[in-house]
């Protein structure tokens, strides 16, 4: 019908985009990225979606199936070994940290779902796959693969998390950067300040306790992990 004579004509509503599993999850992973995990609610997905609460709950069972589909969506981005060399197992599984780490980080805090999290979902459950493999193509023992996968997400998501932590601690609109530079340079002048009776090595090592970054500290971490889990290998002869 034409617009009667007096009246301004209606706007077309935008077309409402059909509600699935995988618009939801989609539509939650948005608010993680900008807000973070707490502000992902059944209620604020559902608003941002155009409809209400109850109209979710026909594709998710609740925040906590919702929390777990996010963080296996993410998981989906993560790129895992293409194929195992036994002879870079260690190389690998180092590459395959770094790979989680980068991934997690770029979503806020996700490490939040991981952590605590028994991995049932597909893409997370390969990442654990990959892991294994790895370890068990370089001779790593089942019970010992199977105690370092747990050891190497707890410190993936611990790392993960802190980082976060670190980011939504800032004044807004302030550099990561140029703070964390200001603030180590604190940091230093205070252990330089410390009484040397009472902490000699904390004075002695005010350098090494402050120069080097995340990424050192990450891959460092990780490193002795991995030597951890490779001195569990048999050598030819018996011998670890």
């Amino acid at each position: 019908m034409p617009t009667p004579p007096g009246r301004k004509p209606r706007r077309a509503a935008p077309p409402r985009q059909p509600l699935s599993q995988e618009a939801i999850v989609a539509t939650a992973i948005r608010v993680l990225d900008a807000e973070g995990l707490d502000a992902v609610t059944m209620r604020r997905v559902a608003q941002e979606l155009g409809t209400g609460p109850a109209s979710l709950y026909a594709h998710v069972s609740g925040k906590q199936e919702l929390r777990e589909l996010m963080l296996d969506r993410v998981a989906a981005e993560i790129r895992l070994p293409a194929e195992v060399d036994p002879a870079r197992w260690q190389e690998q599984l180092k590459e395959l940290a770094n790979e989680i780490r980068r991934v997690y980080t770029g979503h806020r805090d996700i490490s939040k779902v991981s952590m605590g999290l028994i991995p049932t979902l597909p893409n997370v459950l390969a990442i654990g796959e990959a892991q294994l493999a790895l370890m068990r193509a370089g001779g790593v023992p089942p019970r010992i693969a199977a105690l370092a996968v747990d050891t190497l997400g707890m410190f993936i998501d611990a790392d993960a998390y802190e980082d976060v932590v670190y980011t939504a601690s800032l004044p807004a609109g302030e550099d990561p950067w140029e703070h964390f530079g200001r603030y180590i340079e604190e940091v230093r002048q205070y252990f330089k300040a410390l009484p040397v009776d009472r902490y000699p090595n904390i004075v002695s090592m005010v350098d090494e306790l402050t120069v080097e970054g995340g990424d050192t500290r990450f891959e460092f971490g990780i490193d002795i992990l991995i030597r951890g889990i490779a001195s569990y290998v048999e050598r030819p002869g018996g011998t670890r």
